[in-house]
């Protein structure tokens, strides 16, 4: 199966639609899938869903595509950084469905291992158990998650190789594996496509049986809070 693409725009052909889940990468401003999420804003997809530990910030990341209106709701975890955002949660233009991080984290990898729900004592007496199933073990309570089946992830690593084989290099690994998990396709962005074989099996991320298409490109580095002294 040919699994590399020339281009983002490429990779995602014939698989956008208009109220898709997306599952996306990222945390904070690394590893965030920069070139796919332009080649959407670019192909005008709207009504969207986005499964993603953030909105990235006003002109980067998911924030794009909310100076657009494409994003219709989010499924966060960390909603601060991006005024777009907030101006249209406040308005009630987008619908925000918040989640704990780990337990977002852990809705996607369930969901990539065939599960479709699990129990956590995560967020048990707060408002993120409004109308969620309780259930008790050994004396304690905790309530049913249910694990995000995506229509498409997209998601960001520093290496592949020609099957899809996956590494991913410090914070970027946070979200990026369990997104590209979820989702009934999976499109990968990466700085550089290796040779088969030449990636140490014993350091290898994520399996390339996750990755259906696979894209090298240029990539900003950007520092989500650059702190500084005097000299």
């Amino acid at each position: 199966m040919k699994k590399v693409y020339g281009s983002a725009a490429e990779a995602l052909d014939g698989i956008l639609h208009d109220g898709m889940l997306i599952a996306a990468g990222g945390f904070g401003l690394c590893g965030i899938p920069e070139l796919l999420l332009t080649a959407i804003r670019d192909a005008g997809t709207k009504n969207l869903t986005f499964a993603s530990n953030n909105a990235g910030v006003d002109d980067f990341g998911i924030g794009i595509l909310l100076q657009t209106k494409q994003v219709r709701k989010m499924i966060s975890s960390y909603v601060g950084e991006n005024a777009e955002f907030m101006r249209q949660y406040l308005s009630g233009e987008l619908e925000l469905e918040f989640n704990p991080q780990g337990t977002l984290a852990e809705r996607m990898r369930a969901a990539g291992c065939g599960i479709p729900g699990f129990y956590t004592k995560t967020g048990v007496g707060t408002v993120i158990a409004d109308g969620k199933e309780h259930k008790d073990f050994n004396g304690e309570t905790y309530i049913l998650e249910e694990g995000i089946f995506a229509d498409l992830s997209i998601v960001k690593a520093w290496k592949a190789d020609a099957t899809g084989n996956l590494v991913f290099r410090k914070t970027a690994r946070n979200f990026n594996p369990p997104a590209a998990m979820c989702g009934k396709i999976c499109v990968a962005e990466v700085e550089e496509i290796v040779p088969t074989g030449s990636l140490d099996p014993d350091g290898i991320h994520l399996p390339g049986i996750y990755v259906h298409r696979l894209i090298q490109g240029e990539h900003e580095k950007r520092i989500e809070q650059r702190t500084t002294r005097a000299a």
